[in-house]
């Protein structure tokens, strides 16, 4: 079944363009160093120090910041970090999603019923609101702090899909013959339950993921991560600093804001194509 959902995701049209765009940024991620033409905080070479605010030009074909930085190497060495945030928050949230879901959904009863209480207290939180609140209290800046924060408090609405999928496939025949033979719960929730609920895994991960990258660059932007690190959101954040948008220094903030909605559409793109592998009346339109 795995195999089969693999090959009709590949397959799919709008899940190549998400997997090509997704590619070039991680290939760009990794060859920062090779395809950087200076550092991310490097602000002269052997001819001397680069222009302030300098339009993109030969030298600087995305122009500099106000303190003469190359953007286009801060724009590549920062697709390092928001890569990493996305994915990892993604996979993390994906994770506590799925545990939570998985054995609220088939134990029942009163477990159900404290961890159904625990969902619905955060998703009834506004989410942003949250994030910011739980970030401005956590002494640590940087990156595991806004992986955690954004984890601990993106998980609920996958958590409640998930639940709702796994009561009705634990409802189907196959389940109710492998209880009646005896089989442990762990072994017919991760054997029979979880397979059947694949592609819903990787739409709660592709919408995890695109959910995180945007909240990191928000963090980043209001100054709550580590705005000595070179990311899209520190990117944005020392542009209206330094009112880049006052002074139409719009090759400051508009690669950055580029970079981050080219890779939100990317996963978007694969999220889309798993709605029409799932949904055989959409795959047909």
């Amino acid at each position: 079944m795995i195999k089969d959902m693999l090959k009709l995701f590949i397959e799919n049209r709008k899940a190549l363009a998400g997997v090509i765009i997704l590619g070039l940024f991680i290939l760009m991620a990794l060859l920062a160093p090779l395809l950087a033409p200076y550092g991310p905080k490097q602000d002269s070479d052997d001819l001397g120090r680069f222009p302030l605010m300098a339009a993109p030009c030969d030298a600087h074909p995305l122009g500099t910041t106000n303190a003469g930085y190359d953007i286009l190497s801060q724009l590549i060495y920062g697709s390092r970090v928001t890569l990493t945030v996305g994915i990892l928050t993604g996979l993390l949230t994906s994770f506590i999603s799925l545990s939570v879901g998985l054995f609220s959904g088939y134990l029942k009863g009163a477990a159900d019923d404290v961890i159904s209480f625990i969902t619905n207290i955060f998703l009834v939180i506004p989410s942003l609101p949250l994030v910011i609140v739980v970030a401005s209290y956590v002494p640590m800046r940087g990156v595991v702090p806004i992986i955690v924060v954004l984890a601990l408090t993106g998980w609920a609405w996958g958590a409640r899909v998930v639940r709702a999928q796994v009561m009705s496939v634990g409802e189907r025949e196959f389940v109710k013959v492998a209880e009646v033979m005896g089989e442990n719960s762990l072994v017919i929730v991760f054997r029979e339950i979880l397979p059947n609920i694949i592609s819903l895994v990787m739409a709660i991960f592709f919408t995890s993921t695109i959910a995180a990258i945007i909240g990191e660059a928000t963090l980043e932007f209001i100054g709550l991560g580590n705005v000595s690190t070179v990311t899209w959101g520190t990117m944005l954040f020392w542009a209206q600093n330094n009112a880049a948008l006052l002074m139409n220094a719009w090759w400051w903030f508009l690669p950055p804001g580029l970079g981050i909605g080219l890779l939100g559409t990317s996963f978007a793109l694969m999220n889309f194509a798993i709605d029409e592998i799932s949904n055989p009346k959409i795959r047909k339109r």
